[in-house]
């Protein structure tokens, strides 16, 4: 099926950038967390840092550094001032998934480009640079007051454009920050890039993608 959105939005961090908190947290804490137990730890982060976004908003900062002192809560394990702060710093110098780049710059010249992250005002910049496509808007959790999942962050969105979800696309690699929000809200069409890090459903009436490169087909380019 071909879709005609109005604006294609975009999460960022995961699905566009490839969001290595998990692989900085590994090396940040090999020496404290042994191999065998680091999969678990790691899983635990993840976890931690959902959960840490479905209150009222506060920092980016303090999601990361609430997590990770909970993860090392939970493992026994030493959290050092410094944790958190190397963790963060790390965000910025993330790059671009294969092949995201060419995508982009397909899209832009047919469906204006949007971008809707759980990110601050001064640090999704840098993110939106390493993309190089020319984006029609960015918006961050910051200024929505809310982080996805929570619809609020969209409807700011939706504020924001003057469109509503009937006349956009919505791309993410992730269900449960924002497929299911985005299925409840009713965007004419949801696009799933499977990167592996969280089960695909059938439920949500999306376009599951297994590789980014098919993203322009659903658009008919």
């Amino acid at each position: 099926m071909i879709f005609t959105p109005r604006f294609i939005s975009f999460d960022c961090y995961g699905t566009l950038i490839n969001f290595e908190m998990g692989p900085t947290a590994k090396v940040l804490f090999k020496d404290r967390v042994p191999a065998e137990r680091m999969p678990a730890f790691l899983d635990s982060f993840r976890a931690y840092r959902l959960d840490e976004v479905l209150g009222d908003w506060k920092p980016f900062y303090d999601v990361v550094e609430n997590s990770i002192q909970r993860a090392c809560k939970k493992h026994g394990i030493e959290c050092l001032a410094s944790d958190a702060a190397a963790l963060y710093a790390a965000v910025p110098t993330f790059q671009p998934h294969p092949n995201v780049v060419e995508v982009l710059e397909a899209i832009a010249p047919h469906v204006p480009l949007v971008i809707l992250s759980n990110s601050m005002v001064d640090l999704i910049p840098h993110s939106v640079a390493h993309l190089k496509a020319p984006f029609h808007k960015v918006y961050t959790a910051e200024e929505a007051r809310a982080y996805k999942p929570r619809m609020q962050t969209f409807e700011y969105m939706f504020d924001q454009l003057g469109c509503g979800p009937e006349q956009m696309m919505h791309v993410s690699s992730s269900f449960r920050y924002d497929l299911m929000t985005a299925s409840d809200l009713g965007f004419m069409a949801k696009a799933f890039i499977d990167r592996g890090h969280e089960p695909t459903s059938t439920n949500y009436g999306v376009s599951r993608l297994t590789d980014v490169r098919q993203l322009p087909a659903l658009l008919g380019l």
